[in-house]
């Protein structure tokens, strides 16, 4: 089947000329990729962070052609996705500073020693590389979280081969990225097979059941990531999938903070929720907000914020049809109260919409817990504290916490610590669209956000999920990886009889 592009602002399909991958085209990919890994991986650690250096000069150079295309797949604005491609660059060299740094290696030297056990052994522990990894990237970033994103970056900062799964919603932008990393490739002579891409809906299948695949990368849909996830686990050697796979996000507002700065609170979470059309994994879906008349203000002003904003266009007509139906299930189901109900719209263009319901009939609607991928945000209204923590602890778990607090705020302890056994990041008097890419950043949370809640997808954590650790016990001094000989060659810090070295 031939792959073909769509621009969601016009409708219009073109062919790219590509043909969707078979299943035996897959395995070869795979086998090449698992060809690579072991000469990949020996390379030092200085040449791989150049790779990774020059895969974001490669971005950089092909810059005005990426946007272009972008645009046309994704109905995204200039300056966004610019601001994207910018942030997707940084991330490769950043990691190329994880991999100089040498930390990520988790380097331990425990020498032959006596004990009250007895006797020990000389230990040496070190992460070394799974293998090939297979990417999925997701429709809302076509260049941070697709094929040169984080998954990308930080697999091949392990020392993994890469590959990757095209988006259908961004196919010609995904060929386009991938032609510039293999670029990059190429010009540092890397091992054949380091880096693929296919494409297909069989394709994607198949590079999670291929023998040759370590480890799966995925951030997309719930439905999607649970079925690939099963997959994983199904084959005749399951392999560690790591899915992001989406989270309603609950922002709660104080009785204090509604009464100190209710307007302020409203404009904000309105662009909060609308930006980039309500596409991010990380818009706060939830509004908890107090009952009473500083609520009531919030509330108008937060409709106010919305009515004003004329119609968008999502990621592809799928996606606004998943929206439309999100939304009247909200509405059918959970029986909640339209406060901004635009046009639905056709084909990919939408409208804003915000919903309200008091706390008690959330609890106990399970329709009205789910995410709502778009431009939409659901108010819940609270009476008093114990009633807000029913609501919030009825919710899912989710990748961000938000709060809004006031002055000396009475609520404010018992709601982050509330906020952190739910989720993987807790914000105070902030919104929580847009992730930094940062050694302390924590892209993750309890099931249903991911798979993994011990693990992060952007950040210099990231690293560790392409990982595992080995221990060599009384191996001879020239058979040991570098990372773990007493000279220390990589310079790199380690833990020495259970002191840390920061340097050789």
């Amino acid at each position: 089947m031939n792959v073909t592009s769509t621009n969601p602002r016009s409708g219009e399909t073109r062919s790219l000329g590509i043909t969707e991958h078979t299943v035996a085209e897959v395995a070869d990919l795979a086998v090449r990729a698992a060809g690579a890994s072991a000469p990949y991986a020996a390379r030092p650690l200085t040449w791989r962070a150049s790779l990774l250096g020059a895969m974001a000069d490669a971005l950089e150079e092909d810059a005005q052609g990426l946007v272009g295309l972008a645009q046309e797949e994704t109905a995204l604005s200039e300056a966004r996705l610019r601001a994207e491609l910018a942030r997707t660059a940084f991330q490769l060299r950043f990691f190329a500073g994880v991999v100089r740094d040498g930390m990520f290696l988790a380097a331990s030297i425990d020498e032959a020693t006596d004990s009250p056990m007895g006797p020990l052994p000389d230990l040496r522990r070190v992460r070394v590389p799974i293998g090939p990894v297979a990417v999925f990237g997701s429709s809302n970033f076509p260049f941070a979280f697709s094929v040169p994103g984080g998954d990308t970056a930080s697999a091949l900062a392990a020392g993994c081969a890469v590959l990757i799964k095209a988006h259908p919603a961004h196919p010609a932008t995904s060929a386009a990225a991938f032609s510039a990393l293999e670029r990059a490739a190429r010009a540092a002579h890397a091992p054949e097979g380091l880096l693929g891409l296919v494409f297909g809906l069989q394709a994607g299948t198949a590079l999670v059941e291929a023998a040759d695949v370590a480890g799966v990368g995925f951030t997309g849909s719930l439905s999607a990531g649970r079925a690939l996830w099963a997959r994983a686990n199904a084959r005749a050697v399951p392999i560690p999938f790591f899915g992001e796979l989406g989270s309603a996000n609950p922002l709660v507002v104080t009785r204090a903070a509604a009464a100190a700065r209710a307007e302020q609170i409203a404009v904000g979470a309105a662009g909060s929720v609308t930006l980039g059309v309500g596409q991010f994994c990380t818009k706060p879906g939830l509004l908890f907000v107090p009952s009473g008349a500083s609520g009531d203000a919030l509330v108008a002003a937060l409709v106010s914020e919305l009515q004003s904003m004329s119609g968008f266009t999502m990621l592809s007509t799928s996606i606004a049809e998943n929206f439309r139906r999100g939304a009247r299930r909200l509405q059918d189901e959970g029986g909640a109260t339209v406060l901004v109900d635009g046009e639905w719209g056709e084909a990919a263009h939408i409208s804003a919409r915000l919903l309200q319901v008091d706390a008690e009939r959330f609890r106990v609607g399970a329709s009205l817990h789910e995410e709502c991928f778009g431009p939409l945000a659901l108010v819940v209204r609270y009476e008093s504290a114990a009633e807000l923590e029913r609501a919030v602890r009825a919710a899912e778990p989710s990748l961000t916490f938000t709060l809004h607090l006031g002055p000396d705020d009475p609520d404010a302890r018992w709601l982050i610590e509330l906020g952190a056994a739910r989720a993987g990041r807790v914000l105070v008097d902030a919104f929580p669209t847009g992730v930094g890419v940062s050694w302390s950043m924590q892209h993750g949370g309890p099931w249903p956000a991911t798979t993994a809640p011990s693990a992060t997808s952007v950040g210099a954590a990231s690293i560790e999920r392409w990982l595992r650790p080995v221990t060599y016990q009384s191996v001879p001094a020239h058979l040991l990886p570098a990372a773990l000989r007493d000279e220390n060659p990589l310079g790199i810090p380690r833990r020495l009889n259970g002191r840390l070295e920061l340097t050789s």
